[in-house]
């Protein structure tokens, strides 16, 4: 059996077939077909040659492709063996299609083979035996005077293994055998010396040679979605290497040499088992593109921040806590750090990113946005949604080119549910409504929301300008009077005195009373609500999460505007009561207590009520009635220990829920 190149037209015989046929610029078409109507291989080939001495010809190519999908020639067109087809081919040349016939005819039941044919690798060393036959064609259409195969595409079959053959191809600038069955190369692809492409994606290998590191051409390596555990220690040898992709792995590690891939332009290292990445990868220079996501890490080396020349940066999916001074990424446009575990986003993260179009935060821990997030005056997208913020600088509405701002799944205090729906124009429109750019009361150079406490105690910048009395993160046990002092002349609507030793609601607090509507105590100490609490008669925003309350006074039913309410991770074990007689609530969230029931035919009188969470705590079931609660509009249940609804219908989101409770109820 031999490939023979069957010459479709050329010249003359080019016109002869019509304007309908699909020819290149300048190059006439070979249709490459077995010689042995016998044999049968798991292969299709449906490729062009272009022969390099015929002056039209610029290149070789070989492609056999899944048998699969079998498709009509390229070269010949779907109706190649039609009486339409032979009227229009050249008599002296429609005696050899007629006696050569084909092999994969339409409809041939052809089976997916699992080697690839001997004669495909000796394609260059055997000579056509139409070399040796007269066929009447001119010097200038020698067409069996071939070139060596340039690019060989094996993809979609079921090859389980490479010949060591394949160095007899030593030609090949390109080789694709993606989406295959196989578990290892050939050493010999190390004598490729001009390969520039390898594509070995989607196969089921667990390693590659050290010979694959010796191609000293190589500039795109395709290893995604196959099995590597680990990598050949001389990979920084592909000096020449601009595009490696090696994710969906089962790397754990990746060698150090990799910052000898100066040249290096796209990095993706996604869907591992990488739980640090080496300082040294701030070496690569040329690289724009670095993609980390699905992996295990907690940090990112602080070098990172030196890459002058990223553009794009993923880090979604990890278990990071916290992101690095990005000094000198002035090029990074690109920010994706979504899905981890990020709890503060300081000034010094973002300053220096003046490029960056897009930065992506969500599902984070994030409890406060910088002010000088205004600086990224390029950003067009931000995306914020399900991180604990509590509020928005005003500043925020300055960002000109911004496109799309997401917040929801925060519990903001400041902007209205309803505004946030409005879409991000609206939103940015009535932040910067809310800008007063009122000078600092002393006359010295303003305090930002960003100093430090051993700069200042009080800040009169923030209680004067944003209306913020703050004294969070200090670990302290009681509010210096300072502190309600300093507002005495200088009526504030919120108060953060979140993440101290609180062990008690602060006194003084009543002070407050006329103007404030915004009070955060959370992840305190405190054991039980004071009166002084209840008589806060303008609070629409309430966060007492990660206490240690047991129950709620009476008393709080005159919070009448009261509209949120987190009790979130606190020890209570019945539905606090006095929550069904505050008709004003929007928003209750009592996750991660020891809640045992509650009461459906009360929450259904609470008219206004859209958002209930009441996930990991002891429900042993959901009172069907509870589907009657139709204003709800987000209901979370997880966590519980009830069988029904099961997790399949809880998966459906509040809708299916309430629809299915619905259900349950006796007729």
């Amino acid at each position: 059996m031999r490939w023979r190149a069957l010459p479709v037209a050329s010249g003359a015989d080019r016109r002869a077939l019509g304007p309908g046929y699909p020819w290149s610029p300048g190059c006439a078409l070979y249709q490459l077909y077995s010689s042995s109507s016998s044999w049968r291989p798991g292969f299709q080939s449906t490729g062009v040659l272009r022969r390099p001495q015929l002056k039209l010809f610029e290149e070789t190519v070989f492609y056999i492709d899944s048998p699969m999908s079998l498709a009509p020639s390229p070269t010949l067109g779907s109706d190649a063996r039609s009486p339409a087809f032979y009227k229009n081919i050249p008599h002296s040349m429609a005696p050899h299609i007629r006696a050569v016939g084909t092999p994969f005819g339409p409809g041939a039941a052809v089976s997916m083979s699992h080697i690839v044919p001997q004669h495909v690798w000796r394609i260059n060393l055997d000579t056509p035996e139409e070399a040796y036959q007269n066929l009447s064609f001119g010097a200038a259409d020698r067409w069996w005077e071939q070139t060596d195969l340039t690019k060989l595409i094996l993809a979609s079959n079921k090859l389980q293994s490479l010949s060591e053959d394949v160095k007899l191809l030593a030609a090949l600038t390109v080789l694709d055998v993606h989406d295959n069955q196989l578990t290892s190369l050939p050493s010999a692809l190390g004598q490729l010396e001009n390969l520039q492409k390898l594509d070995v994606s989607h196969n089921k290998l667990r390693s590659i040679p050290e010979e694959l590191t010796q191609l000293p051409h190589l500039k795109s390596l395709l290893l995604h979605h196959n099995e590597l555990t680990h990598l050949p220690a001389g990979f920084g040898q592909l000096v020449n290497l601009e595009e490696l992709d090696l994710s969906n792995n089962h790397l754990t590690d990746i060698p150090t040499s990799f910052a000898l891939l100066i040249n290096l332009v796209r990095l993706n290292l996604a869907g591992n088992k990488l739980e640090s990445l080496p300082a040294d990868i701030s070496a690569m220079k040329s690289l724009r593109q670095l993609d980390c996501s699905k992996n295990y890490l907690e940090t990112v080396p602080s070098k990172i921040a030196t890459m002058a020349s990223l553009e794009q940066l993923y880090l979604r999916k990890n278990k990071l806590r916290s992101l690095p001074e990005f000094s000198s990424c002035k090029l990074l446009k690109e920010l994706h750090a979504g899905e981890n575990q990020i709890e503060t986003l300081n000034a010094e993260n973002l300053k220096q990113l003046n490029s960056l179009s897009v930065l992506e935060l969500r599902d984070n821990k994030i409890k406060s946005v910088p002010d000088e997030i205004t600086l990224l005056q390029k950003l067009e997208r931000l995306d914020l949604a399900n991180n604990d913020i509590s509020r928005l600088p005003y500043t925020l509405g300055n960002l000109s080119q911004l496109k799309f701002l997401a917040l929801e799944g925060n519990p903001l205090r400041t902007i209205r549910r309803d505004l946030l729906q409005k879409g991000t124009q609206e939103l940015l429109k009535y932040l910067r409504s809310k800008i007063q750019d009122e000078p600092s009361p002393t006359g010295e150079p303003p305090v930002t929301a960003m100093t430090l406490p051993s700069e200042s105690r009080v800040n009169m910048h923030a209680i004067t300008s944003l209306k913020l009395l703050e004294y969070s993160e200090k670990q302290a046990a009681v509010i210096p009077d300072e502190m309600f002092d300093a507002v005495r002349s200088h009526p504030v609507a919120t108060a953060n005195f979140s993440k101290n030793q609180l062990s008690e609601v602060p006194p003084r607090i009543v002070e407050l009373k006329d103007s404030v509507c915004d009070v955060n105590l959370g992840f305190n100490r405190i054991s039980s609500i004071s009166l002084e609490l209840c008589v806060l008669h303008k609070l629409t925003h309430l966060d007492i999460r990660n206490n240690f309350l047991t129950s709620l006074p009476e008393e709080m039913e005159a919070l009448a505007r009261l509209q949120i309410i987190n009790l979130s991770f606190n020890r209570f074990k019945v539905f606090p009561s006095v929550l069904y007689r505050m008709g004003a609530l929007e928003t209750i969230l009592l996750s991660n207590n020891q809640v045992g029931s509650i009461d459906p035919l009360q929450l259904k009188n609470m008219d206004k009520l859209g958002t209930l969470d009441l996930q990991n705590n002891d429900l042993l079931q959901v009172p069907p009635e509870l589907g009657n609660c139709e204003t709800l509009r987000t209901l979370l249940l997880e966590g519980n220990p009830f069988r029904t609804p099961r997790a399949a219908i809880l998966a459906k989101g509040t809708a299916a829920v309430l629809e299915y409770l619905r259900s349950r109820i006796p007729a």
